[in-house]
């Protein structure tokens, strides 16, 4: 059985920065491309990265695009997505997903 399992969220002030880990299990972690997603208050999933399943190319949306960067560590079944010059519309719950599975997710809230 897949389980993934965010954790790093929290609250942060504008500009601040945040690692976020996923630990997953339940699989071969190394051979799946893995993504980020986030849904905000009111609002549906967005899509905000991937990461191929050797971590060597990456993507990333427009808003996210040279503030966050994704990585993963095989070794230790987790991926990453740290989030620097945060800014208050990326308040939101972040999930890590394979395909259409996806964690919990973990509360990211940026405000002053």
């Amino acid at each position: 059985e897949v389980q993934l399992v965010e954790s790093g969220g929290g609250l942060v002030q504008p500009g601040g920065s945040l690692r976020l880990s996923c630990a997953a299990s339940g699989f071969t972690f190394s051979n799946y491309a893995m993504k980020w997603v986030r849904q905000a208050p009111g609002k549906g999933l967005e899509w905000v990265s991937q990461i191929t399943n050797g971590g060597y190319v990456t993507y990333y949306a427009d808003s996210v695009q040279g503030r966050f960067t994704t990585s993963r560590d095989n070794a230790k079944n987790t991926l990453y997505l740290q989030m620097n010059s945060l800014k208050p519309e990326d308040t939101a719950v972040y999930y890590c997903a394979k395909g259409n599975v996806k964690g919990p997710g973990t509360q990211v809230t940026v405000s002053s």
